[in-house]
């Protein structure tokens, strides 16, 4: 029997309190939890606009308690195993998930019911943002998130039975946690449904020019103050929001420098219209006024005069931990000398390089705030220095800032972190101007902030992003072709990632991406969608083994479905086809 909320005493609940009843028997069966109650994985509380608050959320006794600093109204984003719907095409998973904003009160909400009620209101809102209301009720998607509202007010009928049945002393059973449970299921399977339909459209939209002539043609409401509102009301009318570019979507892999061989550059030359070389600071100075450019040149060299494929370089500056020089922490508490370093180290490098990269990216992870100490202004002038200096370099490029973390709930435990959104809008309003705003987008990784979503708040997450009004940039989107593995940093069963639909295979991660591709290709504002990364180092003997497994070819030099899946990708596009019009079933190639 599931322990009642009600067991904790009355007096502990205090104001600034959110609590949220659940019941242990259903608990995920996580990798280590056993006889450790409730897990709490990737747990944080919110605010307005998603943004996550500092908050302690701890369980005991049957019931998550998250202590806010103030009285506003607050909801709890966690990670959820939202179970599989066999009967109507499987889904589910191990996901993160979130409820709406919920204002204290002494009684615990029903965790399940919550997050229930929170997914049918974002797909109200995106039904709307998507202008996808017209929908017949015999579309699939519209079936499910009937389903959905029945089971959810199926629920909702059960707890007020049992309230008036057992008052406070026993709010909520286990029959009213089933029912929501089933109501969450449901309706993360209309979204997801309801979401590859909008992609599958929009593509078509898109790739024809109806978009783009349908917003020439929409005059600016008169009753329109600012080009904000105006912005809204096109998108009101056309369903789509941010820019809309007249080219396809580009999509290509990030290339590390420290592998080279004929089969690797294939593998680029099959599925590949970009590569990205990422240009850590650790590789390209790991000694003070020593630039090692050797194997960074080779990989160039072949993509410009061999394979004739455009190269995104960076990001240039990027201080996370292992991207950051050594010798660099020396002067961490030096603010102008750091700077100093940064300018030269931004233009030697683009010095190098200007003639053979077209576009840059500039910085990555400023924000975030974890390794490097920075204050807010510092960080704003960072980003503003290092856009100057392509700029001044090399007036022709391209250049992108990277939101390394575009969820952002590193926000809600670190004091000095600066929230994604709000940098990027704070970058538009000093006029620093980047020509893109680029998104590291990884999920199923063993780290805070890399949990598994569903495929509607990663097309809610672009659409967000999309209001700044600049092309967006996927610059790095990845899932593992395994489980994950903990790390003494991470323990698994602190961190475990969860996934999507089924544990993590070479197979799951090929349907993975065959959908986020197509839902990223979809989207008019989207230019580009790059996957992070073409192949995985084999381990050191000794050493720790790489806990990721991204790669499109694994540690052994054997390409995974995922590889093939990103040529056929390629094609589709190519083709004026969505990427969602492929078959599941990836047919393989050789790299011989």
């Amino acid at each position: 029997m599931p322990r009642s909320p009600a067991a904790a005493p009355r007096q502990r609940i205090v104001n600034r309190m959110l609590s949220f009843a659940v019941f242990e028997e259903n608990a995920p069966a996580f990798v280590g939890s056993a006889g450790q109650g409730w897990p709490l994985r990737h747990a944080h509380v919110f605010g307005a606009d998603d943004v996550p608050l500092q908050a302690e959320v701890r369980y005991a006794d049957g019931v998550i308690r998250c202590e806010k600093r103030g009285p506003e109204s607050a909801g709890l984003s966690l990670q959820y195993p939202v179970d599989p719907i066999e009967s109507l095409g499987g889904a589910g998973g191990v996901l993160t998930v979130q409820t709406c904003l919920l204002p204290e009160r002494e009684r615990p909400y029903l965790l399940s019911l919550e997050l229930a009620r929170h997914r049918l209101m974002l797909i109200l809102n995106k039904l709307e943002d998507w202008a996808l209301f017209d929908l017949p009720a015999g579309d699939p998607g519209m079936q499910l998130f009937e389903k959905a509202r029945r089971a959810f007010t199926d629920a909702l009928v059960a707890h007020a039975t049992d309230a008036k049945r057992n008052g406070n002393a026993n709010p909520y059973c286990a029959k009213t946690d089933h029912l929501a449970r089933r109501a969450l299921s449901l309706a993360v399977l209309a979204s997801e449904t309801l979401t590859l339909y909008q992609a599958r459209n929009q593509f078509g939209r898109r790739m024809s020019g109806e978009l783009a002539a349908a917003a020439a043609k929409i005059a600016t409401p008169a009753n329109a103050l600012t080009d904000h509102e105006a912005a809204e009301s096109r998108n009101a009318l056309i369903g789509s929001v941010g820019v809309i570019l007249p080219t396809p979507p580009q999509v290509g892999a990030v290339v590390g420098p420290e592998l080279y061989s004929p089969a690797l550059c294939k593998a680029v030359s099959l599925t590949c219209d970009f590569v990205t070389m990422p240009m850590r600071w650790v590789e390209m100075e790991p000694t003070e006024g020593k630039y090692l450019f050797a194997k960074t040149d080779k990989w160039i060299e072949w993509a410009v005069r061999t394979a004739r494929v455009p190269v995104i370089g960076g990001p240039i500056v990027d201080f996370r931990r292992g991207c950051v020089p050594e010798w660099l922490y020396i002067w961490e508490h030096d603010y102008e000398t750091l700077r100093e370093l940064v300018y030269e180290h931004v233009k030697n490098i683009v010095t190098r390089y200007r003639r053979t990269i077209g576009t840059w990216t500039v910085c990555s992870g400023l924000p975030v705030n974890a390794n490097f100490t920075f204050t807010f202004e510092q960080i704003m002038d960072l980003t503003r220095l290092v856009v100057m200096v392509v700029r001044k370099l090399q007036p022709s490029a391209k250049v992108q800032v990277q939101i390394d973390h575009p969820w952002g709930e590193y926000y809600s435990y670190s004091p000095r972190a600066v929230h994604p959104v709000m940098y990027a809008e704070t970058i538009g309003q000093a006029g620093i101007n980047p020509d893109l705003f680029a998104l590291r987008i990884e999920m199923g990784q063993p780290e805070p902030g890399r949990s598994t979503r569903d495929l509607m708040a990663f097309s809610a997450l672009l659409d967000r992003y999309a209001t700044l009004d600049r092309p967006i940039s996927v610059a790095a989107v990845c899932a593992p072709a395994s489980l994950p593995e903990g790390t003494p940093l991470s323990p698994i069963h602190l961190t475990d990632p969860g996934y999507w639909r089924r544990p993590w295979s070479p197979e799951a991660q090929a349907a993975w991406m065959t959908q986020v591709f197509g839902i990223a290709a979809s989207k008019p504002f989207v230019h580009s969608i790059c996957w992070d990364e073409l192949y995985e180092l084999p381990s050191a003997p000794g050493a720790e083994a790489e806990s990721h497994h991204h790669g499109l070819i694994d540690a052994d030099g054997l390409p995974r479905p995922a590889l093939w899946r990103l040529g056929e990708i390629r094609a589709a596009i190519r083709g004026k086809n969505s990427p969602l019009t492929l078959p599941e079933a990836v047919q393989p190639g050789s790299l011989a």
